[in-house]
């Protein structure tokens, strides 16, 4: 936060106050005891306050059946919050619009307001939130720190408002330019006028409710803040990315349907026309949100059909990204991670089908000679050569995986151990068979093969086991004078001979 600019608000001659009344309201309300015959008597002293109050209480806004003639009635039909709410919103709006703009269009800054506030009310009836009346103020409210900035910075704050083409743009410019927002201006003045953290927190935060540490707060703020989305759809020159935000926010937060958004939307339209009377706040005839919506029809649209192409794209890269990340580079097969999750799964699978599991193992006859001989891009070549081979020997199912150095895998659910072995042998003939261009010579490869099975009737209990099991049938393989195939297998165990009578 700007400190410097805090202290040049503080310091600030014409920094906006509460009417006399408003603090007399507020100190009453706060008092353990209210006396509400006391709260009547001091709001009746303003007869156009008392007018403006009851003028509301009867209207379509809060639709009560029976007419209102007092304040003392007022507060009983109503409560002490609701009128406290109408006479801070009176006083304040009364108070403030009155003033002579420096930098930015007042006009422009009331009418988000009521809508905002007609929007918060809306919002919290369907979300069946008990702060109707705290979050219609709050909602008023919570860009006042707009009219602080144009007090104190002047026309400066007026170039700043008049670049920000929308209302979060603004708030990220005054960001980047003052080191503050408005709400954090707000949240100072909050503090100035002492009002409840009802009030206070929504206005500080409403761009960050999730900032908020108390729930409660936290709800009410969230509230405001979707209230202001809602105000952009009606106050933006393109309303399309708002309707978006607003429809988005509303489903991701409170599970909210596009068809009870837009009933929701066409509601706060119809209010606000009602209400902006009411506070004497002329917002022009202003289009239905029906009106709104099929203007802004053919660039949401558009926004949906953007949007599901970059969640297309999203997800493509995240399974590239994916593949990336359990592919070795060099011979495109499984990596070493891919490959020992496989393993774990499909040999707890197979454990529990009672099926069997084979894997094959190969390790390149005298690779060192290779590299020495050839170089390493031989080597390189050699290996992806061997790739090759190995992949195409792979069923759907299977798993081929570079395991190490020149060490290769194949893994081969539900394959049975004549089946893994034609395989294995096959390979090896393969291979064999194909020489490989090496510096303008071709290379004769051969490999060692072993291939281990898991089967219901052996003793390996773990994935391990089969790995190890296979590591043994390649030595064998060596030991036999490499270019072979070896299978493990467990022998029986001899029987005793009798002893000697």
């Amino acid at each position: 936060m700007n400190q410097q600019l805090v202290d040049r608000i503080l310091k600030c001659q014409t920094l906006p106050t509460l009417p006399a009344v408003a603090v007399q309201v507020l100190e009453l309300a706060q008092k353990p005891e209210t006396d509400i015959a006391e709260i009547a008597r001091l709001i009746s002293r303003d007869p156009a306050l008392s007018s403006k109050v009851l003028r509301t209480v009867n209207s379509s806004f809060y639709g009560h059946s029976q007419n209102v003639s007092t304040i003392s009635h007022a507060l009983v039909i109503l409560g002490l919050q609701s009128v406290r709410t109408l006479v801070l919103g009176f006083s304040l709006v009364s108070h403030l619009s009155g003033e002579k703009p420096k930098g930015f269009k007042h006009l422009e800054y009331w009418k988000r307001s009521i809508y905002a506030a007609t929007a918060a009310r809306s919002i919290a009836g369907r979300l069946d939130a008990r702060q109707q009346e705290e979050v219609f103020l709050a909602a008023l409210l919570m860009d006042i720190g707009m009219l602080v900035l144009d007090r104190v910075l002047g026309e400066e704050y007026g170039k700043l408002h008049e670049r920000a083409i929308t209302h979060a743009e603004l708030a990220k410019a005054e960001t980047a330019a003052l080191g503050m927002d408005h709400a954090d201006v707000g949240a100072v003045l909050a503090g100035q006028w002492k009002l409840p953290a009802t009030l206070a927190q929504p206005i500080g935060c409403h761009h960050a409710p999730e900032g908020v540490g108390d729930p409660a707060l936290r709800r009410l703020t969230d509230i405001v803040g979707l209230a202001g989305m809602c105000a952009d759809v009606f106050v933006d020159e393109s309303a399309a990315q708002s309707i978006a935000a607003v429809r988005e926010a509303l489903s991701l937060r409170h599970g909210m349907s596009e068809a009870d958004c837009n009933t929701m939307l066409d509601e706060i339209g119809r209010n606000t026309r009602e209400v902006a009377s009411l506070f004497e706040i002329p917002i022009g005839a202003g289009a239905t949100f029906e009106e709104v919506l099929k203007k802004a029809n053919e660039a949401l649209v558009d926004i949906t059909l953007r949007a599901q192409q970059q969640a297309l794209t999203l997800q493509q890269q995240n399974r590239e990204l994916s593949e990336q990340a359990a592919t070795d580079a060099l011979t495109g097969l499984a990596n070493r991670r891919r490959f020992d999750q496989a393993l774990e799964r499909e040999f707890a699978e197979a454990h529990r089908q009672r099926k069997p599991l084979s894997l094959i193992m190969l390790d390149l006859d005298r690779f060192k000679r290779i590299n020495d001989q050839y170089g390493h891009s031989a080597g390189d070549r050699v290996l992806q050569v061997l790739a090759q081979l190995f992949s195409s020997a792979a069923r759907p199912t299977d798993l081929a995986a570079r395991y190490g150095g020149e060490e290769l895998v194949l893994l081969m659910p539900g394959a049975a151990r004549v089946t893994a072995s034609a395989i294995a042998e096959s390979l090896r003939r393969a291979i064999a068979a194909k020489p490989v261009p090496c510096d303008k010579a071709a290379v004769t490869l051969t490999a060692s093969i072993g291939v281990a099975t898991f089967d219901p009737a052996c003793p390996l209990t773990e994935p391990a086991h089969l790995l190890k099991a296979a590591d043994l049938a390649v030595y064998a393989a060596k030991d036999s004078g490499r270019n072979c195939v070896r299978v493990f297998s467990f022998k029986a165990p001899q029987a005793q001979k009798p002893a000697a009578a």
